[in-house]
């Protein structure tokens, strides 16, 4: 059905382009209509009526500011240019090959008792280097499990399990946490527009999120799903154990690697020097604290340098890098697989402007608020519908991107509405959108994934495929739906660097 319902979907793109089209026409229909909405805004930045109208594109005025506004809406889009910046200086370190030593470094010098959890962990720090995980450490796992006795294809669901349905954790920033900030951004200025979301807005959340999901996925594989696969049957597997992909770094790896270690204590030291100090250089110059300060609003540029810097540390030491010319190469190529998300941005940010101008963003939220008040869901209850909606959707519309600039729009300002900070919403998202990764035919490594287990057993589909990995969705959810709740409304710890739990206008 999942499938069935996913391949009725059009092409991400394709789905935008179509939205950004019914946005015309909607707008048209409703202004003609004369919808309108009370101001939910404070009383200095309402409109002079009090009240908010639908403004139609299907108009002079409108067809005027299309055609004035397309390229500002491309180039104005927040996430663009922060993930390009944050991946150029990801693609560094992983070019030199500092990501895939670390990693192999970490699971295969785990001990006995501590693999499978260390797979996952290491599978939910992968995120950081985007397809890295899914092309080196899931097959990786699946070897390391067949040699030491146990059945691969748990080392390839744990695997599988850290790097998609622990996507949004993480110890570090990476390129997600901008990308989702830059699509909030806009969201929350429907009702507060100076408000501003940081990337590093989730980041103590998605810290705490690391070591809960890694001891789930420890728990689900180790006591559900190796259980259920029995002893592993060699006569129906065409993979014969690569000694040589199993191989520790050797020692000059692990000397570049030391290196790259020192280059990064060395950054970070510099960073604490900044940020610490009451007069820190990067502290806010009028406030002396952290918020609105120099260090938060340039933590994309501390995500380049953190990354590029140990990366040629590392490539100069192995020799993977001589020069400028070799960094230069390996930010092009990351560059270069960069087209369909480009091409996705292109259409989401007219999508999202499209729906700014009209005001149907906030005409839907005052309206989905009321509703919601009306039905008395205004408390943390509220999230969990939330959280499955964002899985259910994303069953279908696997794109972290693509599904929050969709529903961000909608529902930031809704929740808003009811009182909770657009961080606090954003991590919620993060939740739903991760767990059913690894269940959705429509994720875009589910093919690989699926190509990977059949080397272990012939006859594996895809109904075999998921039914293994469902338990991972299902407890997975419930147990980071717990964590968001204690943390945010028992705990009452903010989810990242000074963000509020609750908006206040």
């Amino acid at each position: 059905m999942v499938e069935w319902l996913g391949n009725l979907l059009p092409h991400p793109v394709t789905l935008f382009a179509i939205l950004t089209v019914f946005i015309v026409l909607l707008s048209g229909f409703l202004s003609w209509l004369g919808v309108s909405v009370a101001d939910p805004r404070p009383e200095d930045a309402q409109t002079a009526s009090g009240t908010i109208e639908v403004v139609s594109l299907m108009s002079v005025e409108g067809l005027h500011w299309i055609i004035t506004h397309v390229v500002t809406n491309f180039t104005g889009f927040a996430p663009l240019g922060t993930v390009l910046v944050a991946l150029l200086g990801v693609s560094v370190a992983e070019h030199s090959g500092l990501l895939s030593t670390a990693m192999r470094a970490l699971v295969l010098n785990a001990p006995r008792r501590l693999v499978t959890f260390i797979v996952v962990l290491s599978g939910i720090l992968s995120n950081t280097a985007s397809e890295l995980g899914y092309v080196v450490l899931i097959p990786l796992a699946a070897m390391i499990f067949h040699s030491l006795g146990r059945h691969p294809l748990a080392g390839l669901a744990a695997a599988f399990a850290g790097v998609s349905a622990g996507y949004s954790a993480n110890l570090f920033l990476g390129t997600i946490d901008p990308l989702l900030a830059g699509i909030t951004t806009p969201a929350a200025q429907m009702i507060d527009p100076d408000y501003v979301v940081g990337a590093e807005s989730n980041h103590f959340f998605m810290i705490a999120s690391t070591f809960v999901i890694a001891a789930l996925g420890f728990f689900v594989t180790d006591r559900i799903v190796e259980p259920r696969l029995g002893k592993f049957d060699e006569s129906k597997s065409t993979m014969v154990l690569d000694e040589k992909a199993m191989a520790s770094p050797n020692a000059q790896e692990m000397k570049a690697m030391k290196m790259a270690g020192l280059a990064f204590l060395a950054l970070c030291i510099l960073v604490a020097l900044a940020v610490v100090p009451d007069d820190g250089l990067l502290r806010n110059p009028e406030t002396g604290g952290l918020k609105g300060s120099p260090f938060l609003k340039g933590i994309v540029v501390l995500i380049f340098v953190m990354f590029a810097i140990p990366g040629f540390v590392y490539g100069k030491v192995a020799g993977t890098m001589k020069n400028d010319r070799d960094v230069i190469e390996g930010m092009a190529r990351s560059m270069s697989s960069m087209g369909l998300y480009i091409a996705l941005v292109f259409f989401a940010a007219q999508f999202v402007a499209f729906f700014k101008y009209t005001n149907l963003g906030t005409v839907l939220a005052v309206e989905g608020a009321a509703l919601l008040i009306q039905l008395d869901l205004k408390g943390p209850e509220v999230f969990l519908l939330f959280i499955l909606m964002c899985g259910l959707v994303n069953l279908s519309l696997g794109s972290a991107s693509a599904q929050w600039a969709v529903t961000a729009p909608v529902f930031v300002p809704m929740l808003m509405l009811l009182g909770y900070a657009p961080e606090v919403i954003q991590a919620a998202y993060r939740i739903g959108d991760s767990v059913t990764n690894v269940i959705s035919p429509m994720m875009s490594y589910f093919g690989l994934i699926m190509a990977m287990a059949a080397k272990y057993k012939k006859d594996v589909g895809m109904g075999t495929l998921i039914a293994m990995m469902l338990p991972y969705s299902m407890v997975f959810i419930v147990g980071w739906t717990l964590l968001f709740y204690l943390w945010v409304f028992v705990l009452g710890l903010p989810v990242g660097w000074e963000t509020p739990t609750y908006y206040q206008p």
